[in-house]
């Protein structure tokens, strides 16, 4: 299989509602445990202990929520880079996720060629979303 690099997002308490708003924006197919399925009981139980999408472009995208006793982690420190030359997927990447979000840039045309755009989804992730320009 060899090595791969995975955004693994981390959540208070909402975990399956960003996996489940994730597969509604990228497809794919979506798989969760929670922390009841490992034997945890209480409060805890219902949480995420692991979620993962694998989507049809083949990226995976990994999240959990943070149980009691945790401090939870923030996202501010990092942003998810989408990017390539599928126009039309990446515009609908962008839409799904900045319509219920905010947009720090709008998705255009930027001086070095390409279609750049900043957005901030609705969990608090930040996605930054290029779409190679053509080559002059």
């Amino acid at each position: 299989m060899g090595t791969t690099l995975n955004p693994y997002l981390h959540f208070p308490d909402n975990a399956r509602e960003a996996l489940e708003f994730y597969r509604d924006v990228f497809g794919g197919t979506l798989n969760t445990m929670t922390f009841g399925d490992m034997g945890t009981e209480g409060a805890d139980a219902a949480k995420v202990m692991h979620g993962q999408l694998e989507t049809p472009s083949g990226f995976v995208l990994m999240a959990s929520d943070t149980p009691e006793g945790m401090t939870p982690a923030t996202g501010a420190a990092i942003s998810v880079s989408l990017s390539g030359d599928q126009a039309a997927e990446l515009r609908g990447y962008w839409k799904g996720l900045s319509e219920s979000g905010t947009v720090s840039v709008p998705l255009e045309k930027q001086m070095w060629g390409d279609e750049f755009g900043m957005c901030t989804d609705r969990f608090g992730i930040e996605w930054l979303v290029n779409i190679a320009g053509s080559a002059v």
